[in-house]
């Protein structure tokens, strides 16, 4: 007689469903796509550790645990829908997965549906944890959500800590506070990050995430990272990164984002590119990668070239400004505008595209300066995708804790801390200025001229260009077409007439449905001009006979003398930072002598 299998072996169900919330758009419909861009690691991590609860029937052998993941920004969620999941199962939970600041207002609209027939919803990630971090929990959003009932979860689920929140769920007895924040767990040998191919479909590429390794050791005030999940490098070994690759590979995932704040001081980068790069060349296996790094990596021996021979294909840099004051101001000392130059020449010769994030709004900065630093970036650093964010005092970070406490008056709506609004006010600018500056900003670097500069220069260094065309138009047309951010754009905008914030009105359907078909026809129109014209752009520089003979400043080879010649090193504060970069040099040359 066989073995009778744990789904016949169960007489009672939980139902445990992971939502990764979206946010709200300007308009107040939630921002979702029929593709989005971004994978949700934070849904892959809860993913694994839940189904690794399940496989060891944690609730009892008699209890089937069923796993429903979703992704909003890809993913219409109807609460009436989730409710009757779990009523039908006749147990579960709802988490809000992963949840930032600006998606907290929507998340906890999707619960109160949920919380009216007798749901129970916990929320974790970066909000709650980096107000619990930073402020003691004093947060009046998080507050009104309490009263409601919903459940806070602050810190990391590993080492049991998921476990434990589903055991209170299935006896109806969720705590309203879970806080594992003073205990940052160890992440080796624990269950593995997965997200299933069915859900990784509806990201552009099918593109998957993992963490290798979590925590950073700089200490950026604008930063949430270092004060959620710590400045120890807390790491995954060579082997759980290869059972990830593996069991994703197996379902058809081949192109990952290692999520890794900055995976060049992951103290293990070196032994886990050897690996990846064993798994490529020595067993066959297909994949690629995006990294996120700094901009000292390329002064780690064999860093670049290790990550181009394990398939890194793009990575992003922090590069944030060029001016010494402004990065010193937001403690980012590791950032040296002498070294931009050779870092991103070095990218450039592995042949990766290189992605680099830009701020505005430091103290010193205004509309005329962020114009004329934006053209320096154009003229003297060989960057391919440049993206800008305001200034943003992040709840749990450094930057908003201080303003929480002086007293000063910041944006009360959670939802507009995006990275894309202004939130704080600056001494130099309004913020309609200052929204002016953003705007200005994007238009300044992606002009069609400046396309074809990036096309140009790619080619010449035998890199790939035709994929550049694919990013230059998502850019590019993020902000002109959708006015949404490309971190939070995708493929195809899904609205829904009745997914709008409360309070605002529902539109009619007869006018709703013929304006929201006019606007769709009318941009998916735009973006393809907008890829066409980027195309024929390289194919003129495709079939250029002197396209490997191009050069420009950019791509001129470093030089001691360029401190002289180069505008990036003339910038209000770059001088003396210069002066004292070249101090330092040559009193660490001398010593290597004596």
């Amino acid at each position: 007689m066989p073995i009778p299998s744990i789904s016949q072996l169960a007489t009672k169900r939980f139902c445990l469903i992971l939502v990764k919330p979206s946010h709200y758009d300007d308009n107040g419909y939630v921002i979702q796509w029929f593709r989005s861009t971004i994978p949700s690691n934070s849904l892959a991590a809860v993913f694994g550790l839940a189904r690794d609860c399940a496989q060891r029937h944690v609730l009892g052998e008699d209890i089937e645990i069923e796993i429903h993941p979703f992704d909003e920004t890809n993913t219409r969620i109807r609460p009436e829908r989730l409710a009757r999941m779990i009523e039908e199962a006749g147990a579960g939970m709802v988490m809000m997965i992963g949840v930032q600041s600006n998606q907290f207002p929507h998340a906890v609209d999707l619960s109160k549906p949920l919380l009216d027939r007798g749901i129970q919803v916990a929320i974790g990630g970066f909000h709650v944890s980096g107000i619990t971090s930073m402020l003691g929990g004093e947060c009046a959003d998080v507050k009104k959500a309490k009263a409601l009932g919903i459940s806070m979860f602050c810190g990391e689920a590993e080492e049991g800590r998921l476990e434990v929140v589903m055991k209170d769920a299935y006896e109806g007895k969720l705590k309203p506070l879970y806080n594992f924040m003073a205990d940052l767990p160890n992440i080796e040998g624990e269950p593995l990050p997965l997200i299933p191919a069915i859900r990784a479909a509806r990201t552009a590429g099918a593109i998957t995430s993992f963490d290798a390794g979590r925590g950073c050791p700089f200490q950026c005030s604008f930063c949430t990272i270092i004060n959620v999940q710590g400045r120890k490098s807390r790491r995954r070994s060579p082997d759980d990164v290869e059972r990830i690759i593996r069991e994703n590979v197996a379902q058809g995932l081949h192109s990952f984002f290692i999520t890794d704040d900055n995976f060049a001081r992951n103290k293990d980068w070196e032994v886990i590119l050897d690996r990846l790069i064993h798994l490529r060349l020595n067993v066959g296996l297909k994949m690629s990668f995006m990294i996120q790094v700094d901009t000292l990596c390329h002064k780690l021996p064999n860093f670049i070239e290790k990550c181009a021979a394990a398939g890194v294909k793009r990575a992003y840099i922090g590069l944030e400004n060029i001016n010494p004051d402004s990065l010193a101001g937001a403690h980012k000392r590791q950032n040296k505008i002498t070294e931009y130059r050779k870092m991103l020449q070095a990218w450039k010769a592995a042949k990766i595209i290189s992605y680099c994030g830009y701020i505005l709004g430091f103290p010193n900065d205004t509309p005329e300066s962020i114009k004329r630093d934006v053209e320096i970036v154009k003229k003297e650093l060989p960057v391919d995708i440049l993206e800008f964010f305001f200034l943003t005092p992040l709840p749990g970070s450094e930057d908003h804790q201080k303003l929480v406490q002086a007293g000063v008056t910041i944006e009360p709506d959670l939802n507009k801390y995006d990275l894309n609004h202004a939130c704080a006010p600056h001494n130099a600018m309004s913020s309609a200025d200052w929204e002016r500056a953003y705007k200005a900003a994007w238009e300044t670097y992606y002009t069609n001229e400046h396309m074809e500069t990036v096309l140009r220069r790619l080619v010449t260094m035998r890199a790939p260009a035709s994929n550049a065309i694919l990013l230059a138009t998502w850019f590019k047309g993020a902000i002109d077409i959708e006015g949404i951010h490309p971190l939070e754009s995708g493929l195809f905008r899904y609205k829904f007439r009745r997914d709008r914030r409360p309070g605002m009105p529902i539109e009619p359907r007869w006018k709703f449905y013929p304006k929201y078909a006019v606007e769709s026809a009318v941009k998916m129109a735009r973006w393809f001009k907008l890829w066409a014209r980027l195309r024929s752009v390289y194919v003129k520089i495709k079939r250029d006979p002197k396209k490997w003979e191009y050069t420009d400043l950019a791509l001129t080879p470093v030089t001691d003398e360029e401190t002289d010649t180069l505008e990036i090193f003339h910038t209000h504060s770059a001088p003396a930072f210069v002066a004292q970069e070249q101090r330092r040099q040559h009193a660490h040359e001398h010593a290597a002598v004596a």
